[in-house]
């Protein structure tokens, strides 16, 4: 696992060789002992849940990085070390 970014109490990370349980790009969301799994494309709920207001901070937070997850996916599939992305400030 690959930590990506946190702010706002947020952990966000990936997961490497992590393409066969849900097939889509996507990231593992924390916190405070709440867990959510995204999809890049659209922020769309995998499995999970976590406080509404914290989900509304993380799509956005998609939405803005898209292109720098997109590319740190096809890293952590080939098991390469994928980069860090700036948080939501």
């Amino acid at each position: 696992m690959a930590v990506l970014a946190m702010f706002y109490g947020i952990i966000v990370s990936m997961y490497f060789f992590d393409n066969q349980r849900h097939k889509l790009p996507h990231i593992h969301v924390r916190y405070q002992g709440q867990e959510v799994v995204l999809s890049i494309p659209d922020g769309g709920i995998l499995e999970g849940d976590i406080r509404s207001n914290k989900m509304k901070l993380v799509q956005a937070w998609i939405e803005i990085h898209q292109d720098e997850l997109m590319a740190d996916w096809e890293l952590a599939i080939a098991g390469e070390a994928v980069f860090r992305i700036d948080p939501l400030k």
